[in-house]
């Protein structure tokens, strides 16, 4: 696994170069982060470089690193991380991206380099709010249109922002506030001094 490893490396390194800003091994795996300026061209050059040979994207999702292991943050909050399979060559890789603007996160759609991308872009947009410059279909596909929010970003409210019931007096279902109360669930403290027996 290990000269299979430092093949991709070396192949990954000799293609890409410079524009790899960082990578990293680990549990047998190499992932590869890229700036969003290069993203598209990369995602190309791993395609169709006869070295490299991924043909097949086979998942793509968004990330929120904001409070990750509750440190700060030294690079942007959304992340965009793609797997990369080559057919040819039996081989993966994981390529990451980090969106520029934390209040707008957009980076390039892979969609014409992969068309598997499609879906994929169109769930870290509904869940994380992240933009794919490029992305001829760009709309929400696991949460309703009328949906206000991303679910999966860590500001997003556990209870969501509305609900929705069958009102059998109109006879539909209608939206409406979230009626859970907040609550804080605070342990049980026993405070008997003859708890469990024990004198």
């Amino acid at each position: 696994m290990t000269l299979k490893l430092d093949t991709l490396q070396a192949a990954l390194e000799g293609a890409l170069g410079d524009t790899i800003k960082g990578l990293v091994r680990d549990r047998g795996e190499i992932t590869i982060t890229v700036a969003a300026a290069d993203y598209q061209a990369v995602a190309l050059q791993l395609r169709d470089d006869p070295v490299l040979k991924f043909e097949q994207l086979m998942d793509l999702c968004g990330l929120d690193y904001s409070d990750y292991k509750n440190e700060a943050r030294e690079s942007a909050r959304f992340c965009v991380v793609s797997h990369l399979l080559s057919i040819s060559h039996n081989w993966r890789v994981r390529l990451k991206v980090f969106a520029v603007d934390d209040e707008l996160p957009a980076v390039a759609s892979l969609n014409d380099v992969w068309s598997s991308a499609n879906w994929f872009e169109r769930e870290a947009f509904d869940l994380y709010g992240i933009l794919f410059e490029g992305h001829l279909d760009l709309r929400r596909i696991l949460t309703d249109y009328g949906f206000i929010g991303h679910p999966m970003r860590k500001d997003f409210p556990t209870t969501g922002h509305v609900e929705m019931r069958y009102d059998p007096e109109k006879k539909r279902v209608i939206y409406q506030p979230v009626t859970i109360e907040p609550r804080e669930i605070v342990p049980r403290v026993v405070r008997e001094d003859n708890y469990g027996g024990l004198h």
